[in-house]
């Protein structure tokens, strides 16, 4: 088994936990891509799990589970892991009780508010943590309130440092770059706490009971998901069908430990030694 590079990817055979990015990685907006369904199943076939971990903090869970099962993806709620749930976590460990203002979807906040967080969309007085999300829903009301919120001495977290969200036509802007619009008005800027912190995968390792060395992420963006990788210390894989390049690979300071063009090529290399 070859990646992109003819380095040898045998290795991955004996990889159990698969740790998928979504968009960019198994579909592209709502059209999924080629070979990716061959893969999962594949990727059961060989007695081992695939676990979404997705940045997009834009929608729930739920919204998630519905999304992949109208492509055809045999998926539940136990094969996600996102940002979203990975900062209803952290906003309990750390900031416990508290308040939060919260510049997001209305599916972010309806998680936040399900793991038992009060939040407020509105500038209010009794908020003590500023949140943004992926705002798919954003409004020059909304920057407002967060600006006014950021005037104030408050925490400042963000689910995702994703510049853009790749879409049918290219791309649009993700949770990083409204941070930085944001940071251009108030000089604040936010602590981050998905990919490529290590967070969410270290959280699906203790509960799923696997080791680093079982595990291998994939993706399509250096500076979340790969980095993630070297955070972790999980094997990654860079597919091609997303926002890195191989000039991003060959001029940048992260590294994957693999290269391939798509899932559908990892398919065909795991496949190739039963001839499937």
């Amino acid at each position: 088994m070859l990646d992109y590079t003819e380095k040898s990817a045998d290795k991955l055979k004996e990889k159990k936990l698969y740790l998928l990015d979504m968009d960019g990685t198994i579909y592209n907006e709502n059209q999924i891509f080629d070979g990716t369904l061959e893969f999962l199943a594949e990727i059961e076939r060989r007695g081992g799990k695939y676990i979404f971990i997705t940045n997009n903090s834009s929608k729930s869970v739920e919204d998630y589970v519905q999304k992949v099962q109208k492509m055809g993806i045999k998926a539940d709620y136990e094969n996600f892991y996102t940002s979203s749930q990975a900062t209803a976590m952290y906003l309990k460990e750390n900031y416990p009780n508290q308040v939060v203002y919260c510049m997001g979807t209305e599916s972010l906040v309806k998680e936040l508010r399900g793991a038992g967080i009060e939040v407020v969309t509105e500038a209010d007085e009794r908020a003590s943590v500023v949140l943004l999300g992926f705002d798919t829903e954003n409004t020059s009301e909304k920057i407002r309130n967060t600006c006014i919120m950021l005037g104030r001495d408050v925490a400042y977290l963000a689910t995702n440092p994703d510049l853009v969200c790749p879409v049918s036509f290219g791309y649009i802007p993700d949770c990083g770059s409204m941070s930085i619009m944001l940071k251009n008005a108030t000089g604040k800027e936010p602590f981050f706490i998905g990919k490529p912190e290590p967070i969410m995968v270290n959280c699906v390792l203790k509960k799923l009971n696997y080791t680093t060395q079982e595990a291998v992420i994939i993706g399509d963006r250096l500076y979340t998901d790969i980095k993630t990788g070297e955070n972790a210390g999980v094997d990654t894989i860079c597919v091609l069908s997303g926002e890195a390049t191989m000039e991003d690979i060959l001029q940048g300071e992260v590294k994957p430990n693999y290269i391939f063009k798509s899932v559908k090529e990892i398919y065909e290399g795991l496949a190739e030694e039963t001839g499937l």
